[in-house]
């Protein structure tokens, strides 16, 4: 039986609407199609001017995945493009600025979309700064809640900035700073690398720059990697390719102090995609930041 969804004025036919995606849980591609049409509301923002990557799954989980940059050529005209210069030529990228992209991509088995921390119009300026606070394994849960607190602590609290807090949909938390994009990207990492490394100083039991995982035991890796230039960040909101479908998810710092939660909490699912009440980064765009400040004070913490 055909099926299409139409949103935003366009309608989006589904191809094979029943393939199951997720295995282990029954999730089809039309359930995913759904899903990111439903929820677009609040993940549009997120992705809107950033150009995307795809992670697409065919045959769902248990097939081959493949990682998409360029936009096939076969990709309807209403979907934006933009292109972005790498070593050697050019890469044009897809953008996500309507709903009905959104369901267009989860009809391409595109189950995960990554978007660029700086949007089209100022490639080289970040709007954001990440850190991406990764267990060495599935258990380490509150370990990862305390680094994120700590982080918090210390870019709120020393640094005088205003952090936000979201799950990643996988095992982590990523702590997000909104920048005013003055700085570059060689600014901005350089700054992440040193907050990342007070973190470290301060709590040497329990957190580690070490980038070669054979290196960091069994502490909690504070990432700083995806603050250099065209890397990507999951979108919020955003499906991820695991079991049970994950979702990265915004939090408030109250959510991440409470010991009962989980970092697969919100999915597919359990049918608890988003968080009930309020966006809790609902005043993200108002905190756009400068580093020169903070910069300067956390020169003081690193001597």
């Amino acid at each position: 039986m055909a099926v299409q969804i139409t949103v935003g004025g366009i309608t989006v036919p589904l191809t094979h609407p029943d393939k199951v995606l997720f295995p282990a849980d029954g999730i089809t591609k039309a359930d995913l199609a759904r899903y990111y049409a439903d929820v677009a509301d609040r993940m549009l923002p997120w992705l809107r001017d950033r150009p995307i990557s795809m992670v697409r799954y065919p045959d769902g989980l248990d097939g081959q995945r493949f990682f998409q940059k360029n936009v096939p050529s076969y990709f309807p005209d209403w979907i934006r493009r933009v292109r972005v210069g790498k070593a050697g030529g050019q890469v044009e990228h897809a953008v996500c600025d309507k709903p009905a992209t959104l369901v267009y991509l989860a009809n391409q088995a595109c189950i995960e979309i990554h978007g660029f921390t700086s949007r089209a119009d100022k490639l080289d300026r970040p709007d954001q700064l990440v850190f991406d606070f990764d267990p060495p394994d599935g258990t380490r849960f509150p370990d990862v809640r305390r680094a994120a607190l700590w982080a918090r602590d210390l870019l709120d609290g020393d640094l005088g900035l205003t952090s936000f807090v979201r799950t990643t949909g996988g095992r982590g938390l990523h702590v997000h700073v909104g920048l005013n994009r003055r700085a570059d990207f060689d600014e901005v990492l350089t700054f992440a690398h040193h907050v990342a490394e007070v973190l470290a100083r301060r709590h040497p039991d329990a957190i580690t720059t070490e980038q070669r995982k054979d290196k960091r035991g069994d502490l909690i890796y504070a990432d700083v990697m995806r603050n250099a230039y065209a890397q990507t960040v999951v979108a919020s909101y955003g499906v991820r390719a695991r079991p049970g479908a994950p979702v990265a998810t915004p939090l408030s710092w109250a959510d991440v102090e409470d010991e009962a939660l989980r970092p697969d909490q919100f999915a597919l699912a359990g049918g608890s995609a988003m968080h009930d009440g309020a966006d809790p980064w609902a005043h993200f765009a108002e905190s756009r930041q400068g580093l020169g400040e903070a910069a300067k004070r956390l020169a003081k913490l690193s001597t």
